[in-house]
């Protein structure tokens, strides 16, 4: 468990201790004050770390998608370094005729279901072997509203003074070779393919996208890292073949075919750029 989540939680129990037996009042505060400047430092770049050259994999949908929180726009993507997603992206599939809900005032929120995303196929980006894989995590409805945001950003918090695999939802870790590995995130219930110690081979479907942990509506979060814990790992930059790194609100279309290999290649570093909107 994590120094901010430790303090955190000690925190709160000194804190009913205080109210049931006056202990001195500074204590708990000085544990939340460690929980805070732990979980900011968790935001900054590791020290004396550089990024290594961007690995080439294929894309990991078939189909019309739509690029949010795209390290082509920034880095970290996701405004942190923790759980290895300083180059992660979110993808959510965004059909031509604009099917997919648009964010708004209401409703409030949406079963899965009415998203295109949910339960699209997920593609394993190149040859390798599973490390992990779990799916038990119930699909939650969208919270794609303004009324929602709050109550999003709460559960996010939430969630990860819990674990994070909270904050992951369902999760798929491909061992790609040379030191890298790819998680696939939030993943549909029950929709998994593939299970630990399993052999993959690029483009071979491994399960569906779906909207579990802390997700705002049905979509695929994709990153590379250098070691198969999330919690341990460092992000490495990445680019799909045919594609490259869609920036963010950018649309795109994957190649129909995508060529199997023995793994992943390393071309240069990804681009980087200036901050933009997005999504957990």
């Amino acid at each position: 468990m994590s120094t901010y989540r430790v303090c955190f939680w000690i925190f709160v129990a000194l804190a009913a201790l205080e109210v049931v037996h006056g202990i001195p009042v500074f204590l708990p505060w000085a544990f939340l004050l460690v929980a805070v400047v732990s979980q900011y430092l968790s935001t900054r770049a590791p020290r004396d770390h550089t990024p290594p050259p961007a690995v080439e994999v294929a894309a990991p949908v078939t189909g019309r998608w739509l690029a949010l929180n795209s390290p082509a726009d920034k880095v970290p993507s996701h405004g942190t370094y923790q759980y290895g997603q300083s180059h992660a992206i979110d993808i959510a599939a965004e059909p031509a005729d604009g099917s997919r809900p648009a964010f708004g005032w209401w409703p409030l929120s949406r079963p899965a279901r009415a998203f295109p995303a949910f339960g699209a196929p997920l593609l394993a980006v190149a040859d390798g072997t599973v490390v992990s894989a779990r799916d038990t995590q119930r699909d939650h409805r969208s919270r794609n509203s303004w009324p929602a945001l709050p109550y999003l950003l709460f559960e996010g918090l939430f969630r990860d003074l819990v674990s994070a695999r909270r904050v992951i939802g369902n999760q798929l870790v491909l061992d790609l070779g040379n030191g890298t590995y790819a998680l696939y995130a939030h993943l549909r219930k029950g929709s998994l393919r593939v299970r630990a110690g399993d052999r993959v081979t690029a483009g071979q479907t491994v399960a569906e996208c779906g909207n579990t942990g802390n997700s705002s509506e049905p979509h695929v979060h994709f990153q590379l890292m250098d070691h198969p814990d999330p919690a341990q790992a460092h992000g490495i930059p990445f680019t799909w073949t045919g594609v490259g790194v869609p920036a963010n609100l950018e649309t795109f279309t994957p190649p129909a075919s995508v060529p199997a290999g023995a793994g992943p290649a390393r071309p240069e570093t990804a681009p980087t750029g200036s901050a933009s909107p997005g999504q957990e």
